[in-house]
């Protein structure tokens, strides 16, 4: 059946929806007070996590003090490490191998969803390759005594201030190239310099034709240097104690299956918020870079100089309940996925899914349709699978135990993220596919953890 044309009037209103960034959900005062903060306190606060962690005992109280004593600007000054030499060539060492595996390893042709302009990005799936490359390089490289993964530890917070700088002038060239040499049509301005730089100018930007930066930035750069940081700090306790303490093996284990899943399943991100919606500025690809191999990695930054004894049990029951989080994760996103892929033809749980058929206008003036998954996971509430992610990220810190606060950081912050992202996808759907969205809702009236919220 043949689709009706759009009228010029509603091409030019759907071009023009098509080059702005999405509307923010939450009110102006909150966006932009939100995204001042942002800016202004993740870098000095990546820093100050870092010194409590290896130099104050993983005590806030004693940084607290610290800053107390010396007053914040020049106590925060007194420990910031300025970038070294060593800290550029690990950086730009790990990046160009990562970018080299990113372009030359093979792997299946995989499409993305449809952008809001009609563009199908087009990735090359080799991120499993790249991540078994990296990790057998890594500890092969240690293992034979041509590098010891410990002075990447020794020198972190060199490391971590050179990604500080670094990713912000990375971030301010996305933010020009997508004004003067955007890749897609997937791209626009707010016409607010604080918006573009935060949000991003981009959907999909590369670098050529093939090399795609929020692939590079969010997987292998970020989730590859979490994965190599939990290695590197599991070693680190090895050189300094002559043993890795049971809690560490549980940190490192649980952190490692996690990101073999995502790669595993790399091609499923692709098609989720982060790719697919949130274009490439600050929030995305400085997190990425800097947030992603600090915060992400920070309770085996904190059982590196403070070994827990868990004993077998105690260790063995954490690591459990983690991977059993872990895999509910996985298969959460394995059955939309599927899905989606056989287009509602599939078993949910032994059963024919359960579906709600909705049609959307693209920016196009095109009227697509897409199923709504409500069985299932799917049907205990819109956004379940958060929830096995959060308690994912909890058994890992666990094993930290309770003395300090600080190792728990990551655990809040990730509920808040995640929770934030369940209501942007939320009103973004809500737009995208109305009368429809509200049925949806209807049918699985709960947002994140069932039967509470």
């Amino acid at each position: 059946m043949a689709k009706a044309k759009p009228s010029s009037s509603a091409a030019a209103k759907s071009a023009a929806a098509a080059s702005a960034p999405p509307a923010t959900v939450h009110s102006a005062l909150v966006t932009y007070s939100s995204m001042l903060a942002l800016l202004s306190l993740c870098p000095p606060f990546v820093i100050l996590l870092w010194y409590t962690m290896v130099h104050a005992d993983g005590s806030v109280v004693k940084t607290y003090e610290h800053l107390r004593e010396h007053g914040v600007v020049e106590g925060l000054k007194a420990i910031w490490p300025m970038p070294t030499v060593v800290a550029w060539k690990i950086i730009f060492g790990f990046g160009l191998f990562e970018a080299v595996l990113q372009l030359l390893l093979p792997g299946k042709r995989f499409e993305g969803p449809i952008s809001p302009s009609g563009n199908v990005p087009v990735y090359k799936a080799n991120g499993l390759q790249a991540y078994a490359v990296t990790l057998i390089t890594y500890l092969g490289l240690w293992w034979f005594g041509i590098f010891n993964p410990a002075i990447v530890y020794d020198h972190l917070g060199e490391i971590l201030s050179a990604l500080v700088f670094g990713s912000f002038l990375f971030c301010i060239f996305l933010y020009i190239k997508g004004h003067v040499a955007p890749s897609s049509s997937d791209s626009g301005s707010s016409g607010n310099v604080i918006i573009d730089f935060y949000w991003g100018m981009e959907l999909y930007p590369r670098i050529g034709k093939y090399f795609d930066i929020k692939v590079f930035t969010n997987c292998r750069f970020g989730m590859m240097s979490w994965a190599v940081l939990a290695v590197t700090y599991c070693i680190k306790q090895y050189e300094t104690n002559g043993k890795v303490a049971d809690s560490m093996l549980v940190n490192t284990a649980l952190m490692l299956i996690y990101i073999t899943k995502f790669f595993w399943w790399e091609s499923g991100y692709w098609c989720t918020m982060d790719i697919a919606h949130d274009r490439a500025g600050f929030y995305i690809c400085w997190g990425c870079l800097v947030w992603v191999p600090s915060i992400y990695t920070s309770p085996g930054m904190y059982l590196v100089n403070h070994p827990v004894n868990l004993g077998p049990q105690l260790a063995l029951s954490i690591l459990l309940a983690g991977i059993l989080c872990i895999y509910i994760n996985y298969d959460c996103d394995r059955q939309r996925q599927e899905f989606r892929r056989t287009n509602g033809k599939c078993s949910v749980w032994g059963k024919a899914p359960s579906k709600i058929v909705a049609s959307y206008q693209t920016t196009k003036g095109e009227t697509k349709t897409s199923l709504l998954l409500t069985s299932g996971w799917w049907g205990l509430s819109r956004h379940f699978h958060y929830v096995p992610e959060i308690l994912s990220a909890f058994f890992w810190t666990v094993p930290a135990l309770f003395s300090h606060f600080l190792p728990y950081f990551y655990v809040i912050f990730l509920t808040i993220l995640l929770f934030d992202r369940a209501k942007r996808d939320d009103d973004r759907c809500s737009s995208k596919y109305g009368k429809y969205w509200k049925m949806y809702c209807n049918k699985v009236p709960y947002r994140v953890i069932p039967g509470i919220y």
